[in-house]
């Protein structure tokens, strides 16, 4: 395979903006950053656009098309947070160049009838193909269950394991089936002794408190019933916990729709009517809540230095998931990020080398030279516009250039 030099356009590595530098791909990987171009190289002139390391949203769930819509708005890595894209399912995603890759925690441990079964209407049946191998389904209502479940989830091929802390007031079902503190507990030690990260989806004060108490290594969510405090900020610090901020699935759960973002024509020339209509609807369960204390509480964990992750909890194109598309939502995500007081550059870090350093995922996230030539080219200059990451030019994925 032909080297390819990249030319002419400002560089964010994924930390930090190197001004113009020439970027050069060898097959999958980044061979080099900086320096000339060398001789018979293929060039894509970069001038007037920023290149990226390829956006990785840290909380989807799959559906079918979703990976392949993912990587056409520049997101070449999904962490699917409930889903079926194991290591075991997923051989082919890995070797597809046309689809953006993902890792997955299986399906997350939480009681029978708990979170999220309340989200789903009665009778309805997703459309899809089932895998290959069907995931385990890890419902505990005891400590010794949950802790037992964690090899089994690993063994199967879950990257990570979830633990749902939910009673499903914020979704309108109090109430519901709800893992208490001890089988949290005992989960996370349980994946401590084999090293695996854990998470726990958890939407409010109480919630959060619980994972911190369990030694659980990251949010899902930032909480959204309360406005914080100073004690529960220093509590996640303390914690050295890192937090998937998903403002844009709390803005959607107060029944804010993404219609502004697909009027946008730069998503809505790649969205479907399917997902177009999913865009402009939203969950709607938490009217009462208030946006304006969500940004607040990302505010002050990143001045707490707290890591923020970007995050959208984009999952099916379904009207009650509403409000979100794949791909599309993680630029309304870094937009979301900004508002709450992010700097451009912080929200970049959010959906790249931050994403990729929490997760363990060494081979992406950054532009330097052995990672994976995992790249975005938009026109203009996102550390100071952030919108501008829609201003899609090209994308790679391993060194391949997405077909126009």
């Amino acid at each position: 395979m032909a080297l390819t030099a990249i030319t002419n356009a400002r560089v964010f590595d994924g930390e930090k903006d190197l001004g113009v530098q020439t970027v050069v791909i060898d097959g999958a990987r980044i061979a080099r950053v900086g320096g000339d171009v060398p001789e018979g190289c293929e060039t894509v002139d970069g001038s007037g656009a920023t290149l990226l390391p390829g956006l990785i949203d840290a909380h989807v769930h799959s559906a079918p098309g979703s990976l392949a819509l993912a990587l056409r708005f520049g997101v070449t890595t999904e962490l699917e947070m409930q889903g079926m894209n194991t290591r075991e399912n997923r051989g082919l995603i890995t070797e597809d160049d046309t689809v953006a890759d993902v890792r997955s925690a299986g399906f997350a441990i939480t009681p029978p009838g708990g979170h999220p079964s309340e989200l789903m209407p009665e009778g309805f049946r997703p459309k899809w193909d089932l895998p290959p191998v069907m995931p385990l389904m890890p419902f505990s209502t005891t400590p010794e269950e949950a802790a037992a479940f964690v090899p089994q989830l690993l063994a199967r091929g879950s990257d990570f394991i979830k633990f749902m802390i939910d009673d499903g007031s914020m979704e309108g079902h109090p109430g519901l089936p709800m893992l208490d503190q001890s089988t949290v507990s005992a989960g996370v030690a349980e994946a401590k002794k084999y090293g695996a990260l854990t998470v726990a989806h958890a939407l409010t004060v109480d919630a959060t408190r619980m994972a911190a108490e369990a030694g659980v290594d990251g949010l899902t969510h930032v909480f959204m019933d309360q406005p914080h405090s100073a004690e529960i900020i220093d509590l996640i610090k303390d914690a050295g916990m890192f937090v998937i901020a998903c403002v844009s699935l709390n803005a959607s759960m107060m029944g804010i729709t993404g219609s502004a973002l697909a009027d946008d024509p730069r998503v809505a020339a790649r969205l479907d009517a399917k997902w177009d209509e999913t865009l402009r609807s939203s969950y709607n369960r938490y009217p009462q809540g208030k946006l304006e204390d969500v940004y607040a509480t990302v505010r002050a964990l990143d001045e707490a230095g707290v890591d923020v992750l970007a995050g959208t909890d984009v999952s099916m194109p379904e009207t009650f998931f509403g409000g979100l598309a794949h791909g599309a939502s993680l630029h309304q995500e870094l937009q979301h990020l900004v508002a709450a007081g992010l700097t451009p550059a912080r929200a970049l870090r959010a959906a790249t080398a931050t994403t990729a350093r929490r997760f363990r995922l060494s081979d992406r996230g950054r532009i330097a030279e052995g990672l994976r030539a995992d790249l975005l080219l938009v026109d203009g200059d996102p550390t100071s516009d952030i919108s501008d990451t829609l201003n899609t030019r090209a994308v790679w994925r391993r060194g391949t250039r997405l077909a126009d």
